[in-house]
């Protein structure tokens, strides 16, 4: 199982042959590889999953708002 983290396309660098792009991940701002998607190549306002900075599937706002209150379940951890 892998760990992902939705974020939203800010901007597709430019060169690095359209791999790279400017991810907004919960109001921070990170490079992400996009190169696993260039089947259909991403664009500014679509949603991706990330994991260790390669966005390894796209996603919507819905499906990234249930990702991220999986993650907050996650890391409310055990409680006594």
């Amino acid at each position: 199982m892998c760990l992902g983290i939705p974020g939203r396309v800010v901007q597709i660098i430019e060169g690095y042959n359209r791999q790279l792009a400017l991810v907004d991940v919960s109001g921070e701002q990170r490079k992400v590889n996009i190169g696993l998607l260039q089947d259909d190549p991403v664009q500014a306002g679509e949603w991706v999953i990330i994991h260790m900075g390669l966005a390894v599937e796209r996603t919507d706002e819905a499906g990234a708002r249930r990702a991220l209150a999986g993650l907050e379940l996650m890391g409310r951890g055990e409680q006594s």
